[in-house]
């Protein structure tokens, strides 16, 4: 985390991620044209345009499919999270392979002396009606222009500017631009090039993603614990020492927010489970330092009263916490953000 706006920071795990997506980048346009100049040499400029075409805007489904893709399994599996770290790369360097797929896509109807008809055929009102034949370009500009708003606000910048949830609301919009995807290679190379290998693409993929995402959210839903109790609504999280030292569970209240209950030796301490960051979620980190730290991107906050330590002024909500019959219990409302609200247990637990 940082006090400031500042450039990009490359550190070593940042540079090794950004060469692991270059090379990969690398590799899989190239062997994409690699087989297809041995299978169907291109027999002109116009054909091999149309190669690069379908180089990169095949690459630009495929990362998508993994960015949507690398949520869910963070959620499933802890050893994903580096991936997630730096997510934003990730999305950056997608906005760019989409946007050379277009410019390839523009060079084609130019060396051709045919860009009015790329423009006739994106004002020809009558087809968007139609199922064959909608120009489906324009279902690829826009996704491509939800990509650029997504990379052109990936700084932290704008995230302090527009505020975390809008922030947060405004890169969502990625669903969109995939399902724009979808629907732009479904209407257009799929219906004129008849391969299995574009429907198993667009099915695979778009399969991947739905399935990840149930997977993910049922188990984070199973793993919503505790009940409320009769006493004041109070919910009971369990034994001290079913909490993990250094780690919490996480409970739901009634209206389905979710609280981290941490336990830090005999410190207890619960707090609102979304980081003031981007929303990250509180409650599959660790407290490292002696502070509540989002497995997100390291933003640490104090498990007394969530407040992230000087010169740093974000804060949490918190929540009441108590011991009743040996038993954690958590009150559903949230205090004010940076409320001293945790307890210490008269024993650490076995």
């Amino acid at each position: 985390m940082s006090v400031g706006f500042r450039a990009v920071q490359w550190n070593r795990a940042k540079l090794v991620y950004d060469a692991i997506l270059l090379v990969g980048v690398a590799l899989y346009i190239g062997l994409f044209l690699l087989i297809a100049y041995r299978i169907d040499p291109p027999k002109d400029l116009p054909a091999e345009i149309d190669l690069r075409i379908r180089a990169f805007g095949s690459c630009a489904f495929v990362m998508l499919t993994i960015i949507l893709s690398i949520g869910p399994l963070a959620r499933l599996d802890r050893r994903f999270l580096p991936l997630l770290y730096n997510r934003r790369h990730f999305g950056v360097l997608t906005f760019i392979i989409a946007s050379l797929h277009v410019s390839y896509m523009l060079e084609w109807y130019a060396v051709q002396g045919n860009l009015p008809n790329l423009i006739n055929e994106l004002m020809t009102w009558g087809d968007y009606g139609k199922f064959i034949g909608f120009p489906f370009k324009v279902l690829g500009i826009i996704a491509l222009v939800i990509l650029f708003l997504m990379a052109a606000t990936s700084h932290d910048f704008w995230l302090g500017l527009l505020t975390p949830r809008v922030w947060k609301g405004l890169h969502m919009a990625l669903y969109v631009a995939y399902a724009l995807v979808v629907m732009h290679v479904a209407l257009g190379i799929m219906q004129y090039v008849h391969t299995p290998l574009i429907p198993a693409m667009l099915i695979g993929g778009f399969g991947i993603v739905t399935v990840l995402h149930l997977v993910a959210g049922w188990r984070e839903r199973a793993g919503d614990r505790g009940g409320t109790a009769a006493d004041g609504g109070w919910i009971a999280v369990g034994a001290p020492a079913s909490i993990p030292d250094k780690g919490a569970r996480i409970v739901a209240a009634p209206g389905g927010e979710r609280i981290a209950v941490f336990r830090d030796g005999a410190e207890i301490g619960a707090l609102t489970n979304l980081c003031a960051h981007q929303a990250g979620p509180i409650g599959e980190g660790r407290i490292i330092d002696g502070c509540v730290t989002c497995p997100w991107h390291g933003y640490q906050y104090r498990l007394a009263d969530g407040c992230a330590p000087p010169p740093f002024t974000e804060k949490l909500a918190t929540y009441r916490v108590r011991i009743s019959n040996g038993v954690v219990e958590v009150h559903p409302d949230a205090l004010q953000p940076g409320t001293p609200a945790s307890i210490f247990l008269q024993a650490t637990p076995e």
